[in-house]
């Protein structure tokens, strides 16, 4: 009885088996509408990737041929420049230092308004001490937007560098001979010297160039150097502006010669009783082939008792540089260097120093620099000095 009942079953399952596949297929019809759906789906990938390839295309195609010439991108204009010094001097401790890093960031907002601007980290650290004892600063030197109101002529507004000197606008370190920037111009003009205010400038003549600046001024104690007055547009006291005028030429191949006048009514910015402030500088630089000869000369004239007393009613110094090119890479200079910034007193306070040293260019903005300074005088720094630099 056993084997004809499982027979039985297994012939209903055979038989069950084709009847629920035919139940679970589908149809023709619907097999159909499956097979239109896929190809409207494929239809739809295809044509979202030709769209996708003609906009490439056409960016290609716009940035080819200038089409996005008017974009952010080609009126913003980045750049730099920083130096690392390696310094072994005689008496003291030697040092390293990342000593300047600087990004530039501008804007030609139209063909006659542009934006400059300039941010410096010095000495590679900044602490956050209640004293400010910290070694190295954050500074914005230059922020200012510069109109051409006429052709040749320009209205300077914001924060500036103060046109005197050959360093102070120009001091990038492949720019200039020696690892240090000279002390004439750091600690008599006193190089990075900046101030915020208005300033024109133009070509009067074929050469002769011109800039007239009304902006803030320095805030110097009588018993200490011009250099330790500067504000740097940090909150300062602008109880008395200042004043500066310079002429330039250019007119010939080769040569500069410039001259600054800079007036105060009180450099003290009220903190003494009188502080009238004068400040001349001259200099003249010609090169004639591979050598190039410098010359300059600056000198403070400060009124007042209290400036008298401390001596420092006059600070002065000038240079003698001669460099010589021996090959387009390789330059080698010599500098004599004198300055005082206590030269109204009756004590012998000059510094003399002479420079020598090699620059070394690996490319026109990258250079290497070795250098012995020698000093004579109120002070006695003597070193061996290395440094790298560059600008882009």
């Amino acid at each position: 009885m056993r084997a004809p009942f499982t027979a039985a079953v297994l012939a209903g399952a055979v038989i069950a088996a084709p009847l629920a596949m035919a139940e679970q297929a589908p149809s023709a019809a619907e097999m159909w509408k499956l097979i239109q759906e896929q190809q409207r789906e494929i239809e739809r990938l295809k044509q979202e990737q030709k769209n996708t390839d003609a906009k490439v295309e056409a960016t290609a195609d716009a940035v080819e041929s200038g089409a996005m010439s008017n974009g952010w991108a080609s009126r913003v204009s980045l750049g730099g420049y920083g130096e690392h010094h390696f310094n072994h001097f005689k008496d003291k401790d030697d040092k390293v230092d990342a000593h300047r890093f600087v990004l530039f960031v501008g804007n030609q907002f139209s063909d006659t308004v542009r934006f400059f601007s300039e941010l410096e980290v010095e000495h590679g650290l900044v602490k956050d001490t209640d004293d400010g004892s910290g070694p190295g600063e954050v500074e914005l030197e230059q922020a200012y937007i510069q109109w051409d109101f006429t052709p040749g002529h320009s209205l300077t507004m914001g924060q500036f560098l103060v046109p005197v000197g050959i360093i102070n606008e120009t001091h990038e370190p492949d720019t200039f001979y020696g690892t240090e920037r000279n002390n004439v111009e750091k600690d008599i003009i006193p190089a990075t010297w900046w101030e915020t205010g208005v300033m024109f400038s133009g070509e009067i003549l074929p050469g002769l160039k011109y800039n007239a600046a009304l902006h803030s001024g320095l805030a110097a104690d009588p018993g200490a150097t011009v250099r330790s007055g500067r504000q740097k547009s940090a909150n300062a006291t602008a109880e008395d502006l200042a004043y500066t005028l310079r002429l330039a030429y250019t007119g010939v191949a080769g040569l500069e010669v410039a001259a600054t006048a800079h007036h105060q009514q009180d450099i003290s910015q009220g903190a003494a009783a009188d502080g009238e402030a004068n400040l001349l500088e001259a200099h003249i630089r010609y090169t004639i082939a591979n050598l190039t000869l410098t010359a300059l000369a600056a000198e403070w004239d400060i009124d007042g008792a209290a400036f008298d007393t401390a001596g420092t009613d006059v600070q002065e110094g000038a240079y003698l540089e001669a460099s010589y090119k021996v090959t387009p890479k390789l330059g080698v200079f010599v500098r004599q260097s004198e300055w005082d910034n206590k030269a109204g007193n009756s004590v012998d306070t000059e510094i003399e120093q002479t420079d020598v040293g090699v620059n070394y260019w690996l490319t026109p903005t990258v250079v290497l620099k070795a250098d012995l300074t020698e000093q004579d005088g109120a002070k006695d720094d003597d070193a061996f000095n290395l440094g790298v630099g560059w600008s882009f």
